[in-house]
């Protein structure tokens, strides 16, 4: 073994060693960890507000408890249209000759009621409203003008369900949260109420007398109707008007709609219906009259008002980001079955191509230089240069001694293995542990790797076949997880085999690879001097380095029979670590060279096919995915659990086949893909938090230290249950 002394350039680096570098500004660092769980915690509660307020739990969608059904009496199926059972007593109101009452159901809406309302005014003519809850939340200007203008207001419940279908605590929701969302935006509660689907007094059945009488005792006086238009079927303006008028000068509830729909015929049968009305010294009044009181509604106290206002805001701002957040979801359901369909063709295509690898050129035979970059690696390095020691291709081990406090070196050469150097320098980092590696390689061929990855012996032979066509600049080689044996490490498993590998597949026929592995790598010399060596610019050096030299316009390939084994973060606290520093280091990088999307040639082809791929699959969909297990738990809790489940699964399904499929080109054992339900729960979740404080880190413009993660030296190379290449 040589040893020979530290002659590293003197190049500038940013610290990145094991130096414990605390972040100088504690609460900017927890800021950026609160923030996601306060945007999860937004779309959570957006989405438990709009889901109480439309649809109600799961379980209280089931038949009314409560008082049993009765006959319903003569007197009220006989009665007039509105009755009122308050206080015990059952009381009907009939409508008197040639009095009229225009009732409108289901509004505010922002089209249509303000031009009903304009008709309105313009004929001195009163009107009753019905109004949802959730219409008035979201409208509540309307409201208040149709307020201002005199016009009456009754309760048409929430989000117009029908009643006698719901619990009793489901009605009485309902009703609570109508009450408050005319005082947030009105500043009044109603006690005239209009079931939904009801009509007449007459048509009245069991189930639903039994309601009303519950309504009653809750003070509410209830409105049926006379005559219906059934102008929400849109049968002509003419025929909604002559609906609506009543037959030999009789009085009527007349029923019409100011929302639900296009009500342009409604607006149009009142300019015919109320002239003709008048003509007939037909008189309009309302409900409130024809009970014998002024109103029917009553403002309420500040407590409430305040109250009804902040339901009010929480209701608009909920609806307006459970629309984004369906927006987004479809989006990105897209993107992910989009990016297994692609993932899956170009992968078949990819295993089924028949050129050799070294492109139609006389194998690489020459001998390589492989460099190690080592800092306080001492459990991992006697693995990984026995591994190097057994390859049958020659090399030349060049083990680079970052300041290592632990007796890296010393253990290193004390191996006494032939053709293994240790070269010593002071802590500057990787990306200057690999620039000294490199200037003291013997040969043009370089293979670079991680000191705690383990090489098959065939490893570095397959690695540097490609190289024989020579406009090719670097190979990436297949990282696959060494410590396999723990959930987290199967977790990790499956995603190098069904996401790192099968994308490179991809970036490998699209020619626009963007990272090449620090853990199985070979470069050119040449091409290394091209792109300007390894730079400390960012955290992720490999890929920065990727990126740098197409844009010097080199080919890089990728060989997935050139097989080596890593050590992955065996906590999630070292995971988070890890993927925190590649997340912002690939920001770094794709920042760095965002001009590759003007440029021409290799560059301008990764510039504008890998870069935008880069952004789109490796941070906006997965900053996007956490989307899927919430809106799950919002269908488990406020909708079909059964749809809501199948539904999930029909997403795992699909991330199923893509994962089987790369395990099968990988010739990989299918076993660990039990844990797959569980990685797409945890994984997604950990990615959101990691991506979203890197983002973070990235805009406030917050300059990273470097994290070096522990090391248990538990790797080892898995039995191949198939040899096949691919």
């Amino acid at each position: 073994m040589r040893r020979r002394p530290d002659r590293s350039p003197d190049r500038p680096s940013r610290p990145s060693g094991p130096r414990r570098t605390r972040a100088p500004l504690a609460p900017r660092h927890r800021f950026r960890i609160v923030v996601p769980l306060v945007l999860l915690a937004f779309v959570a509660s957006v989405l438990l507000v709009e889901g109480y307020t439309t649809r109600g739990f799961a379980g209280d969608q089931e038949g009314r408890g409560g008082r049993p059904a009765t006959g319903v009496p003569r007197s009220i199926a006989d009665g007039g249209p509105v009755v009122d059972t308050t206080n015990d007593h059952l009381r009907t109101y009939r409508t008197p000759d040639k009095t009229v009452v225009l009732t409108f159901d289901d509004g505010p809406d922002p089209t249509w009621t303000p031009r009903i309302q304009a008709v309105l005014d313009r004929y001195g003519t009163p009107g009753t409203f019905f109004v949802t809850g959730q219409q008035t939340a979201r409208y509540p200007d309307v409201l208040r003008r149709v307020v201002r203008s005199g016009h009456e207001i009754g309760v048409h419940t929430f989000s117009h369900p029908d009643l006698t279908t719901r619990s009793a605590s489901d009605v009485d929701r309902e009703l609570s949260l109508t009450q408050l969302a005319l005082a947030g935006a009105a500043g009044i509660h109603s006690s005239l109420m209009r079931m939904p689907y009801s009509s007449t007094p007459s048509a009245l059945d069991a189930p639903e007398w039994s309601l009303a009488r519950s309504l009653g005792e809750k003070g509410y006086v209830l409105a049926f109707i006379d005559q219906d238009t059934n102008d929400w079927r849109r049968p002509g303006a003419r025929e909604i008007a002559d609906a609506a008028t009543p037959a030999a000068g009789r009085g009527a509830v007349v029923l019409l709609h100011d929302a639900g729909g296009d009500r342009s015929q409604t607006v149009e049968a009142l300019e015919t219906l109320i002239p003709r009305l008048q003509a007939q010294g037909y008189r309009f009044t309302t409900i409130a009259d024809l009970v014998g009181t002024d109103t029917l509604t009553s403002p309420v106290d500040t407590a409430d008002l305040w109250s009804g206002r902040i339901f009010v805001a929480a209701v608009t701002v909920s609806a307006t980001a459970v629309t984004a957040v369906s927006a987004l979801l479809l989006v990105v359901g897209s993107l992910v079955l989009a990016r297994c369909v692609l993932l899956i063709v170009l992968a078949r295509h990819h295993a089924r191509r028949r050129r050799p690898d070294s492109g139609g050129h006389r194998p690489v035979t020459r001998p390589v230089s492989v460099v190690i970059p080592a800092c306080n690696e001492r459990l991992c390095i006697p693995k990984t240069l026995r591994s190097l020691a057994a390859s049958d291709h020659p090399v030349e081990v060049i083990v680079v001694d970052d300041g290592s406090r632990d007796g890296t070196a010393d253990l290193a050469e004390s191996l006494a293995l032939e053709n293994v150097t240790v070269v010593r320098q002071p802590n500057g980092g990787k990306p200057a542990a690999l620039n000294t590696g490199v200037l003291r390689a013997s040969h043009d061929l370089v293979v670079m790797l991680d000191a705690d990855t383990v090489f098959a012996p065939s490893t570095v032979g397959r690695l540097v076949q490609p190289f024989a066509d020579p406009r090719v600049g670097a190979v990436a080689g297949n990282a696959k997880v060494g410590n396999r044996r723990r959930l987290l490490g199967r977790w990790q498993h499956i995603e190098y085999v069904m996401g790192f590998n099968l994308d490179r597949r991809m970036y490998d026929l699209l020619h626009c690879m963007p990272t090449i592995p620090g853990a199985v790598g070979a470069f050119r010399a040449e091409a290394l001097r091209d792109a300007g060596m390894v730079s400390a610019d960012t955290l992720a050096e490999d890929t920065d380095l990727t990126m740098a030299l197409h844009r010097a316009g080199w080919e890089i390939r990728y060989v997935p029979d050139a097989l080596a084994w890593t050590e992955a973060p065996s906590s999630l606290r070292e995971l988070w670590r890890q993927r925190y520093r590649w997340s912002y280091g690939t920001m770094q990088a794709a920042w760095k060279h965002r001009h590759a999307l003007l440029e021409r040639g290799p560059a301008g082809r990764f510039g504008r096919l890998g870069l935008p791929l880069l952004t789109v699959f490796q941070i906006f969909t997965p900053l996007l995915a956490p989307l899927i297990d919430i809106l799950a738990l919002y269908g488990l809790v406020f909708g079909n659990p059964l749809t809501t489940v199948l539904a999930w699964c029909g997403v795992l399904a699909v991330q199923a086949v893509c994962a089987a499929y790369a395990f099968h080109l990988d010739g990989e054992r299918l076993r660990p893909l039990w844990a797959l339900p569980l990685q797409q729960v945890v994984y997604r979740q950990v990615m959101y938090l990691v991506l979203t404080q890197a983002c973070l880190t990235a805009i406030n413009g917050y300059r990273l230290p470097w994290q070096r993660l522990k090391r248990s030296g538990d790797v080892a190379l898995p039995p191949r249950p198939s040899t096949r290449r691919t």
